[in-house]
């Protein structure tokens, strides 16, 4: 195949990876309708059908599967030690893709970054928040955030943050209605706020522990969310308990706007973790990240 056509395959990958034309072609910056010419012409050149696609849906053909397998590790080959060279000049430099949840962005990352990534403008930071279990891998993140006993043992974990831990809240309003919970079984009769996690699409549970009893509560409540700000917002404006990071409710519960319940039921539990692919070297540009956010001791 001549070389200008390596572009037809770099666009096939993205394509095959991202399962879409419509996110394909947000990715590579380029109209659907371009990429799809791009697609059709490398389908012609090699004679066999790449995709299976519908109106819904988009499929890989065996032999699209076969080419996928073969190209896309070579292609990344080539993107890292591209990326590799570039490491040869004064500065460290490039685009880092971060995968991180809502609370770890709002109290680790940006509170430590911010800071430092003024000193090196050559840098980009693009961090996702996403409460599902990504795979780094697969999704091309330079990084991502987690707790630590949630990091994959293939991958290389630098602390980035202290031990956690959760406090049970609601507003003193709420309290004018409802008795203070004294154990975690008393939360089945409280109105509670739930998390829902993609990771399959379940709720958040509540997790407790007192002098090596563990108790693992299912709750029930009037409102759900997808992000933990909503559930601050809610249980300050009296709409039941929430089970949030006591970072995050240090604020609330100094000016009295939260009360706090069931603390001897919250123990400290591992804090999070930056990890990455356990490859032989990393861009400096990750070094840099890695050493602004490492959490000291």
């Amino acid at each position: 195949m001549p070389r200008e056509n390596f572009n037809d395959l770099q666009a096939f990958v993205v394509i095959a990876r991202e399962g879409s034309f419509t996110r394909g072609a947000a990715h590579l910056g380029v109209s659907q309708s371009a990429l799809s010419h791009t697609i059709r012409s490398l389908e012609t050149r090699l004679g066999v059908r790449l995709l299976t696609r519908t109106t819904r849906s988009l499929a890989l053909t065996e032999a699209g599967e076969r080419l996928y397998a073969t190209v896309a590790p070579r292609l990344e080959e080539i993107e890292a030690e591209i990326s590799a060279v570039s490491e040869f000049r004064d500065k460290p430099v490039g685009t880092l893709r971060i995968t991180t949840s809502e609370h770890a962005a709002n109290n680790i990352l940006w509170p430590k970054l911010h800071k430092v990534l003024g000193d090196y403008p050559d840098i980009k930071v693009e961090i996702t928040v996403d409460y599902a279990l990504t795979d780094i891998v697969a999704q091309r993140y330079d990084a991502g955030v987690r707790l630590g006993d949630q990091v994959a043992k293939d991958m290389i974990a630098v602390p980035i943050g202290p031990t956690l831990r959760m406090a049970v809240v609601a507003s003193p309003e709420y309290f004018t209605r409802y008795e203070v919970p004294l154990t975690p079984a008393d939360l089945a009769r409280h109105c509670c706020i739930n998390l829902r996690l993609p990771t399959y699409g379940g709720l958040l549970q509540w997790d407790f522990e007192k002098d090596g009893h563990e108790v693992k509560a299912r709750v029930e409540g009037q409102w759900t969310f997808n992000s933990s700000t909503p559930v601050l917002r809610a249980a300050i404006a009296g709409c039941g308990l929430a089970f949030l990071p006591d970072d995050m409710v240090q604020e609330q519960l100094a000016d009295g706007s939260l009360l706090r319940v069931l603390e001897d039921w919250c123990e400290p539990f591992a804090g999070y973790h930056l990890y990455y692919p356990n490859r032989r070297q990393y861009s400096r540009a990750l070094g840099v990240i890695i050493d602004a956010l490492r959490h000291p001791g």
